[in-house]
């Protein structure tokens, strides 16, 4: 059961780790999943769209880009990229603090992995609603 933070191209210090680290694992078992391996990569927004752009063939800047390494059901690996510059533009643009709205993109990852989608409006409506309900746990 690991969870492990690397950065790539930036300079960043992520606070909290302990806190975050329980903070998602309870919300995985929440979710009824066992955390297996997490790694979280903070980058920049020219890396995160390479990455978009090299495995998604998306040519758009994101907050997050997350890849479902999992072999077995009920199990969470998984790699998410994550952009600081990205969710510190998104933190100003929605009025909320820097570390409210990484934390939300970093539970975003989570909730993918656990099975959860934004592409529709329902969707989109429902992943929210967890990640607000995860929010106030943190």
């Amino acid at each position: 059961m690991a969870i492990n933070f690397f950065n790539e191209d930036i300079d960043f210090k992520l606070k909290d780790k302990a806190k975050l680290k329980t903070w998602i694992k309870s919300t995985a078992a929440e979710e009824g999943y066992k955390l297996k391996e997490i790694n979280f990569i903070f980058c920049s927004d020219e890396y995160l769209l390479t990455i978009n752009q090299q495995y998604l063939n998306h040519n758009t800047y994101t907050d997050i880009v997350t890849f479902d390494n999992s072999e077995k059901e009920g199990q969470l690996i998984g790699d998410i990229f994550i952009s600081v510059e990205r969710t510190y533009e998104n933190a100003q643009k929605f009025g909320v603090a820097a570390s409210t709205e990484l934390y939300r993109v970093m539970i975003h990852g989570i909730l993918h992995l656990c099975g959860y989608y934004d592409k529709k409006p329902e969707d989109k409506a429902l992943m929210t609603e967890k990640e607000n309900f995860y929010l106030q746990k943190v």
